[in-house]
């Protein structure tokens, strides 16, 4: 497992599909898209709630880091219509976050769908929050799951005893039709993303990185505040990593996942070898993998 550069290649295209402003490890995984040139990101989508705040607070990171892309407010309820959970910080750090404009036009099932359509095979889709967004794009198009070049999922476990991982429990019925939909994937669960943590020194890091980086400080204290810790888990740039640095990282053969729609269980995620179009990550070096994150997010930065 090594470090990697830019990619000599044309530019890999990618969206962004985030409920950003709950765990800060969505807007960190935002900003190490924004630092790595290998990469165009062509926009982003928010889901899960308040999705107008979510895009506003993605916009104002998107141009603290000096850069602009379309941000497109997506589902605020759930297929299942199961409670939105709500930490009660998202924005509270920005107090005029009503000035970003949002974009207008399509909704956000609409312009994934329009995306990956203008350029089948070319488009990755980065999803790291509830899979709403992506399901309504899979029920709205029938060549959605062939247009995407690859959807980089971060949810599920799928190995040891817990709950059901937060995006999958959150809209379970959602996560069991992008799993459905024969669309390439490579999902990352709990079981390699909370082997990897950010502590003091790496926050150190990232907050001498301009602007960006101090406004990521102060997310990332908040989200230790919210939890009394001192260190958090970067489950979404570790996802962001599984796209840009395969190398990285440990994968299963592809096969299918299974995601349990309803009942006591839902939410919970299970992985069958043999045929399917989805592959698992399994593994990763910790401190390796966290390097590479606050490597990207200073770049960002500075």
């Amino acid at each position: 497992m090594t470090s990697s550069t830019a990619s000599s290649t044309a530019p890999r295209r990618v969206v962004l599909d985030t409920d950003l402003g709950s765990d800060v490890d969505d807007v960190l995984a935002l900003a190490v898209l924004l630092g790595s040139p290998e990469v165009d990101l062509l926009g982003c989508t928010t889901v899960y709630g308040d999705t107008a705040l979510r895009a506003r607070l993605t916009k104002r990171f998107l141009r603290l880091a000096g850069r602009e892309a379309s941000v497109v407010p997506g589902e605020r309820e759930t297929l299942t219509g199961r409670k939105v959970w709500w930490a009660g910080h998202e924005g509270a750090l920005f107090a005029d976050l009503d000035t970003e404009p949002l974009d207008d036009g399509a909704d956000a099932p609409a312009y994934l769908t329009a995306q990956v359509a203008a350029a089948p095979g070319e488009i990755d889709v980065v999803a790291i929050g509830p899979l709403t967004n992506i399901a309504r794009a899979v029920q709205a198009d029938p060549g959605f799951a062939g247009n995407v070049r690859h959807l980089w999922i971060m949810g599920g476990r799928f190995g040891g005893a817990g709950d059901p991982e937060h995006n999958f429990r959150s809209d379970p019925e959602a996560a069991a039709i992008v799993f459905g939909s024969g669309a390439p994937i490579t999902v990352t669960g709990l079981e390699v993303t909370t082997t990897v943590r950010l502590d003091a020194a790496d926050v150190g890091r990232i907050s001498a990185a301009g602007a960006l980086g101090a406004a990521l400080e102060a997310e990332i204290r908040q989200w230790w505040r919210f939890w009394n810790t001192e260190w958090n888990t970067p489950h979404d740039p570790i996802t962001v990593l599984t796209m840009l640095v395969p190398e990285m990282f440990a994968f299963t053969a592809y096969g299918s996942v299974g995601v349990t729609p309803d009942g006591p269980d839902a939410g919970a995620s299970a992985f069958t070898a043999g045929e399917g179009a989805t592959r698992v990550t399994t593994g990763a070096g910790p401190r390796e993998v966290a390097e590479e994150i606050v490597r990207r997010i200073v770049t960002a930065g500075s």
